[in-house]
């Protein structure tokens, strides 16, 4: 895996402006709070220097909002924030099912 084809997560979170430090992102994944999920299964990480790739899916919980996204890509800074939001795309987590459907 080439450089260009994985980043560390918390690199990736610290690029992507979901945290202000890369020492804040490595301790929040220390703590076990970010879930990876792609084909074939969800783990959650447990080491800051896990290898993310683009299609790789992240939920994690940030100040009181569960956050999911599809990593689209890994940049090569951390740039403004308009430059930050393209390195992904929202995930709509599954909404239950409407009240009609049920009765």
């Amino acid at each position: 895996m080439t450089p260009e084809e994985a980043c560390r997560v918390d690199v990736w979170l610290w690029r992507a402006r979901f945290f202000k430090t890369r020492s804040l992102a490595a301790r929040f994944i220390d703590e076990g709070r970010v879930r990876l999920s792609r084909p074939g299964g969800e783990v959650r990480l447990d080491k800051p220097s896990r290898a993310i790739r683009p299609g790789d899916g992240l939920v994690f919980a940030l100040g009181g909002r569960l956050v999911a996204v599809r990593v689209e890509q890994l940049g090569e800074r951390r740039g403004p924030a308009s430059e930050a939001q393209g390195l992904y795309s929202p995930l709509q987590p599954s909404s239950p099912p409407d009240e009609e459907s049920r009765h």
